[in-house]
């Protein structure tokens, strides 16, 4: 029996198998119920005492050099067969592309169109307090126009609440820089409305502030028109309309003429043309002046939009609650519209 045990295991070195179902013949053969291995086993029972206590040693050596030397041939060649079914020469299977969020396209969009004017972006805080959120603003504490913003009070007690519009930033930049000033304030801001198709308690705005000696409403109109051209297209008119605002006297509305009907009347204009996108005015000289600036020489102009609105225009979306309801469904129709980084 020792010599049988000598020659399987020079055998063993000389194992080889090309397929899976080669190397399990080979296991079959050697460690199976009626392997080699195994035969020499039962073969074992039958020795007397004094041969099971030579031989006992060497026949376990050789199951466990068998049973390593197997299992290292069925991990080569099934490695070896995953190999040959990858095909190396296929396009590899590609991962669904992202896109950013239409919002933050088109915000980047007006803040570059500005940009090219000379505007610098500023940002604040989105917890404020009353001072710079309304009375440097030109809202004192019983002003009616409080009442056209629903606000949410984080401290009722010490006026600290969540911003209704971003020109708490310009009241910042006001009161920290010099004149000339000429800044765009991109952020999102809180109402206390129903949420419904054209309203929500959340949504973007973009204010912008320009602050120096001569500015006049013709400067203003002329930024507006550049913006509305740039953005719409060169074919795009606009008018301003009276308006109220507490921190702008003159104040108006900036209407654009409807892109959908070119100027004729249609569903989406109300059959009038035009589209109302912002509003705008020359800074009123009490704002200047709680702000530290002296009105008496310096003056200006500001505006703000809504970014929702914007993107309704550009992207014919006719619900506001799409741009906050992350459907993959929705989001993905704006892959063609990123620029790649």
């Amino acid at each position: 029996m020792l010599d049988q045990i000598q020659q399987l295991q020079s055998a063993l070195s000389n194992l080889a198998a090309s397929t899976p179902e080669e190397a399990e013949q080979l296991r079959i053969a050697y460690l199976g119920k009626k392997g080699r291995i195994t035969q020499l086993f039962e073969s074992f029972r039958q020795l007397p005492p004094e041969e099971k206590r030579q031989l006992g040693a060497a026949l376990n050596e050789l199951k466990q050099e068998a049973t390593v030397r197997i299992k290292e041939i069925l991990a080569s060649v099934a490695t070896q067969s995953v190999q040959q079914t990858i095909d190396l020469t296929r396009p590899a299977v590609p991962y669904p592309q992202g896109s950013r969020h239409p919002l933050t396209l088109i915000q980047e969009e007006i803040c570059n169109i500005f940009e090219r004017m000379g505007f610098s972006i500023a940002e604040g805080p989105e917890v404020e307090d009353d001072w710079h959120v309304f009375e440097a603003l030109n809202f004192p504490p019983d002003h009616p126009a409080r009442d056209m913003q629903d606000t949410f009070f984080v401290d009722h007690k010490s006026n600290i609440l969540l911003r209704t519009h971003t020109s708490s930033v310009q009241t910042r930049v006001m009161k920290s820089q010099e004149p000339p000033i000429r800044v765009l304030c991109p952020g999102r801001v809180y109402r206390n409305e129903a949420i419904s198709a054209r309203a929500h308690c959340f949504f973007h705005q973009i204010e912008g502030l320009y602050i120096d000696r001569n500015v006049s409403y013709a400067d203003l109109r002329e930024a507006l028109l550049f913006f509305a051209q740039s953005l719409f297209g060169a074919d795009t008119q606009i008018r301003l309309r009276p308006s109220y605002f507490p921190f702008t006297e003159p104040s108006a509305e900036m209407d654009i003429s409807c892109g959908l009907c070119h100027g004729e009347g249609c569903g989406f204009c109300k059959h009038t043309g035009w589209v109302e996108i912002l509003g705008c005015g020359m800074v009123d000289p009490n704002v200047l002046e709680n702000c530290g600036i002296d009105s008496s020489v310096y003056s200006g102009y500001a505006f703000g939009l809504g970014v929702e609105r914007i993107a309704n225009l550009k992207y014919n979306v006719k619900d506001l609650r799409y741009f906050s309801e992350n459907n993959l469904d929705f989001l993905s129709q704006f892959t063609a519209h990123t620029t790649p980084l």
